[in-house]
């Protein structure tokens, strides 16, 4: 599931500065290879961090803010891996990375929550790895140490 499309992200920096930060060859057209390489990058980024707490990909189906939250955040990060191509950062763009990681860090750190009217799958591989099972001990080590 992706979280944004490359519509989105064409859309977000214009025709142009799109097919300047995607075309390696000169070509004057998109390379979609190289504009999918950051949006997977991006999400991996985005599920790297909210994995900590949820099942990811988080599923957004039906839930606006939630969707709209993760869409912004992914066209950041895919924003900021395009332009790590080219020789000059704007400043603009490395600080919304920046503040889209410190969200993604207070996320995870459950200091922030997403945006959901639903509650959201945890991560099952964050469950504890196994249940002790059996009666309850008899004798301490203390009490065994002076029979």
């Amino acid at each position: 599931m992706a979280y944004a499309s490359l519509t989105d992200l064409e859309q977000r920096l214009g025709s142009a500065v799109y097919v300047q930060l995607t075309d390696d060859v000169g070509a004057g057209v998109p390379d979609s290879d190289v504009a999918d390489e950051a949006m997977r990058g991006a999400e991996g980024e985005i599920n790297s961090f909210l994995g900590r707490r949820y099942a990811v990909p988080v599923e957004t189906a039906g839930e606006e803010q939630l969707a709209a939250v993760l869409k912004s955040v992914t066209l950041d990060l895919a924003e900021y891996r395009l332009h790590t191509r080219r020789p000059t950062m704007p400043e603009d763009v490395r600080r919304k990375r920046e503040a889209a990681v410190r969200w993604l860090q207070l996320v995870a750190a459950g200091q922030a929550v997403l945006p959901s009217s639903r509650e959201l799958a945890d991560n099952p591989a964050l469950a504890p790895a196994g249940e002790v099972v059996g009666s309850p001990r008899v004798l301490t080590r203390e009490e065994m140490e002076n029979l």
